[in-house]
């Protein structure tokens, strides 16, 4: 697991209020039966509801990997994969399992093959020294495309990465 965890509960800030600033995803882990974890972003909260589940806080913006996996006596029932941008109040969301109140979904697969492949993607992000978190959310999209339509996705260089953040420092 990566982020920088504290030991700051994971309280919506605004109760009554419309919808947090905080994006917040629901973990379990229950050895062999139900796994899901964040391969990747960083969360600025972590509350502890019992040795099984936990709750992680993502501010506003931020980008990260949320993986589900299950098994029932048979085997796998469940892979998916999703990328997706905590939301700001006031920004357009889609809802997801386990995830308040919901986010930009930037990556969604299932299926173990393309979970895998999605995987992959991060691996070779990370090993050109890219933090998967600040990577352009038209990269996520392009391999989101790509998998869905059974193709491979292309490569995220450093000189696409380069560019994205200067885009982004000159404004909209």
């Amino acid at each position: 697991m990566t982020g920088s965890a504290t030991s700051r509960r994971c309280e919506d800030p605004r109760p009554s209020g419309p919808r947090p600033l905080i994006t917040f995803v629901e973990l379990t882990w229950v050895e062999k039966r139900v796994e899901t974890w964040i391969r990747f972003g960083r969360h600025t909260c972590e509350e502890i509801i019992n040795r099984h589940r936990r709750v992680l806080g993502f501010p506003a913006n931020t980008v990260f990997c949320f993986v589900r996996w299950a098994a029932n006596d048979y085997g796998t029932i469940l892979s998916r994969l999703d990328i997706i941008r905590a939301v700001d109040e006031g920004t357009p969301f889609q809802t997801l399992s386990f995830v308040r109140p919901g986010g930009e979904i930037l990556l969604r697969v299932s299926g173990w093959p393309k979970v895998w492949s999605a995987l992959q993607a991060i691996d070779a992000i990370q090993t050109r020294g890219i933090d998967p978190a600040h990577v352009s959310p038209d990269y996520w999209r392009h391999v989101h495309n790509r998998l869905t339509a059974g193709q491979e996705p292309r490569a995220y260089t450093v000189e696409q990465h380069r560019a994205f953040l200067l885009r982004r420092r000159a404004g909209p």
